[in-house]
């Protein structure tokens, strides 16, 4: 089955994007002071990391982990705290919701990943 280059495009940045969560959840987990909070991001990584060898399987394009959430998201709790910071974690997880969703329709094996991040930004926000 043939990729159109708009949806590459999105599959890519996709990938990309969960490849980084797993870095920035990780990175999260070092410095939160709740144990919960840390064993849940700790989770959300490992899933993000499933997410992303899912668009890998459909990209079949190896990509790197860009550093860059990994280092700002856990100065931002220290800058601003967990009561600010999780809505916007949140946030981005339920925009990647809508990111998927025309990617979905046509790759089956999105709608899990698309209804895991929904899910995650439930998690985080239950975090609170």
């Amino acid at each position: 089955m043939s990729i159109s280059s708009e949806d590459m495009k999105v599959l890519l940045k996709a990938q990309q994007g969960e490849l980084d969560a797993v870095l920035m959840y990780n990175a999260l987990a070092d410095v939160v002071k709740d144990k919960n909070d840390a064993e849940t991001f700790r989770r959300l990584a490992s899933e993000e990391g499933h997410h992303a060898s899912v668009f890998k399987g459909l990209t079949d394009t190896t990509l790197k982990p860009k550093k860059t959430l990994a280092t700002v998201v856990p100065l931002l709790y220290k800058i601003i705290g967990k009561k600010k910071l999780y809505p916007l974690i949140a946030k981005f997880e339920y925009g990647a919701v809508d990111t998927y969703a025309p990617v979905a329709e046509k790759f089956a094996e999105i709608e899990s990943v698309k209804n895991d991040e929904h899910r995650h930004g439930d998690t985080v926000m239950g975090l609170l």
